[in-house]
């Protein structure tokens, strides 16, 4: 069996009994716990941001409750970023003034004008030299702004998660986008958020045989809570024990949205963080940017509205 996910073909294996989340692992979805590596790291490290990372100025709460969730008040994700693509949809997050995480997949060729705001240009894209798909390993890449934005009340970074750093399962999550409300539905012109728990690898490849290491999987095991389509390249995060947000996962793919038994699948970012550090220390002056890596003619218009925490960027060829 197998689903169309972004105009691509991912294999999935035949569900022959019911997957769920087990109990002993179930109280722990109101707890966001993070816990640390055997080796003592931190469950979450912070590129350039120490200060502000993961903390929106607002405190905004969340709701209890993309596809099952609810329009996010304004501020409550001020990392989001939403990007459109010759047309198509995706997320994003911002890591410190410069920089965006989104999805390798997500990348074409557009353009796309937007009154009423506040631009940058984006002068390079980098998607991860490994990229393949199926089955959609290392779905991860960086944008480059020219130049910095300015913090503020709607616009902060998220923390990434450390490497090492281990999510049990049923941790509880948040993912937001602005991506349809139904599978094949339409999309949000809202930020949209919802809770899901995170669902250990062993129990996902019961879902998705193809899942890797790099790869982990949220949400509920009867369905109706998920990210969609456009959503693909935003954050899914959980807070910490200093009450910080720390991103652990980037949106990948999943067979149709908040199916019962079928988990969204997102990029594990902390298998990443020497392959971020390296590329954002490369642009700094630190080293030799390999020439695999990047898109060399991806250039890019980038639009913060305001006040909000919608962050939009476009791209121009």
């Amino acid at each position: 069996m197998t689903r169309k996910m972004k105009g691509k073909d991912v294999g999935l294996r035949r569900k022959t009994h019911i997957w769920k989340i087990s109990e002993e692992t179930r109280d722990l979805r109101t707890s966001g716990v993070i816990r640390r590596s055997s080796g003592g790291e931190p469950g979450w490290r912070v590129l350039l941001s120490p200060a502000v990372c993961g903390k929106p100025p607002l405190n905004t709460k969340v709701g209890s409750r993309i596809v099952g969730g609810q329009a996010a008040a304004a501020g409550a994700w001020p990392w989001q970023v939403r990007l459109d693509i010759n047309g198509a949809l995706c997320g994003g997050s911002l890591i410190n003034s410069q920089w965006i995480l989104s999805a390798a997949h997500c990348f074409k060729t557009g353009i796309y004008n937007s009154p009423n705001s506040v631009s940058r240009t984006v002068s390079r894209i980098i998607v991860h030299p490994n990229y393949n798909s199926p089955p959609k390993d290392n779905d991860v890449a960086l944008l480059k702004l020219t130049s910095p934005v300015t913090f503020n009340n709607y616009i902060s970074p998220v923390c990434l998660a450390a490497q090492g750093s281990n999510f049990p399962g049923g941790t509880t999550a948040w993912v937001t986008g602005f991506g349809t409300l139904s599978s094949g539905g339409s999309t949000s012109s809202t930020l949209q958020e919802v809770s899901v728990p995170i669902v250990s690898n062993t129990q996902c490849r019961d879902s998705y045989s193809s899942l890797t290491s790099n790869m982990m999987c949220a949400g509920l095991t009867e369905g109706g809570k998920d990210s969609c389509q456009g959503d693909s390249g935003g954050p899914l995060v959980s807070k910490n024990n200093d009450t910080r947000w720390v991103q652990a996962g980037v949106v990948s793919f999943g067979y149709e949205c908040a199916q019962p038994n079928f988990p969204g699948v997102y990029t594990r970012v902390s298998e990443y963080q020497s392959w971020i550090s390296s590329q954002v220390s490369v642009e700094e002056g630190s080293g030799l940017q390999t020439e695999p890596t990047v898109l060399n003619r991806m250039w890019g218009l980038c639009t913060f509205s305001k006040p909000s925490w919608i962050n939009t960027f476009f791209f121009l060829p």
